[in-house]
């Protein structure tokens, strides 16, 4: 009986993920076959890092005030299980692979951030039905996500730069935290969202724009990535963080989400959310910090692969 279930969500997936495939494809051809300068990578990677995320995060959070309130136990759930699978990555990265703090604070996000926007939704309305996606969980996976998990690693990352147990180290960690295109964006719509007010036409749509921009541009560069790295040098790091994504993750929030008497429903969309692949966007935090992009790239292939077999899976069986 759960055969049936199982085969329409591991074909929904796939074909949900063939667009995103068809976009990393032409970034990989426009270096490989069409011998495109690599420079156009940087460039594209800096204006989707810069300024298309920026306005996306920004869009998202500045009608943040008027959305409805959100089950305290669902926040726990899902940001304690990313809390503990970072600490919990940062480990791994330290004591497995002797990362340091910028490489290891991009490998940690790579096992919590997952591909929700253009995966996790429709999945989650397809394995378990309309009634899955609340609006609740709408706002927890696309506000909520965005604002700690990029302000988590910026943190972490700023934090290696800078940090040290001194007023100073803590105030270097904190204006460059402040200074982090993406977490202006988030905090400048957040700002926004306080006045009441809505965005104007004039601003609303260009910024709207340059929101959907973002995905495919990601999705461009990481095929250009893939041109340029030899990913399978970093095959290890790969294969570890599609551990940490796909079965640790999800773990995690299933325990923490039966530990909080979470309702049946709630926490299968959690888990299932939490099953997805890894996000795109990581990739351009690792091109930003310049810190394991082979390995990322790789794990994002790797990753939506595999949760085209684990996501239906835990879907049915949950």
């Amino acid at each position: 009986m759960t055969l049936c279930p199982f085969v329409l969500s591991f074909w929904h997936q796939v074909v949900i993920s063939l667009p995103l495939f068809v976009l990393i494809i032409l970034g990989y051809s426009l270096i490989r076959f069409a011998k495109w300068p690599t420079a156009f990578t940087d460039g594209v990677s800096r204006f989707v890092f810069s300024v298309a995320l920026p306005a996306m995060l920004f869009r998202m959070m500045s009608d943040f005030s008027k959305r409805p309130p959100v089950d305290a136990r669902l926040l726990i759930a899902f940001f304690g299980s990313c809390l503990i699978v970072f600490v919990i990555g940062r480990i791994v990265a330290r004591k497995v692979f002797d990362l340091d703090g910028f490489s290891g604070s991009v490998f940690a996000l790579s096992g919590i951030f997952s591909n929700n926007v253009m995966l996790g939704l429709p999945l989650a309305t397809t394995i378990l039905g309309e009634e899955a996606v609340p609006s609740v969980a709408l706002v927890l996976v696309l506000v909520f996500n965005g604002l700690i998990l990029w302000t988590l690693v910026t943190v972490s990352v700023e934090w290696a730069r800078n940090g040290s147990l001194s007023l100073q180290g803590f105030g270097k960690t904190a204006v460059g935290v402040l200074k982090n295109p993406l977490i202006i964006g988030i905090l400048s719509g957040t700002l926004f969202s306080l006045t009441g007010f809505s965005l104007p036409d004039f601003v609303d749509q260009p910024v709207g724009m340059l929101s959907q921009a973002a995905v495919p541009l990601s999705l461009i560069s990481l095929g250009i990535g893939l041109a340029e790295y030899r990913v399978r040098d970093g095959w290890q790091i790969s294969a570890v963080v599609c551990v940490l994504k796909l079965l640790v993750q999800p773990l995690v929030i299933w325990g923490l989400a039966v530990m909080l008497g979470l309702p049946e429903m709630e926490t299968r969309v959690v888990v299932l959310l939490d099953s997805m692949a890894v996000g795109v966007n990581l990739y351009l935090m690792s091109r930003q910090f310049n810190v394991l992009g082979g390995p990322i790239a790789a794990s994002l292939l790797l990753s939506t692969a595999l949760a085209a077999l684990t996501t239906p899976l835990m879907g049915v069986s949950l």
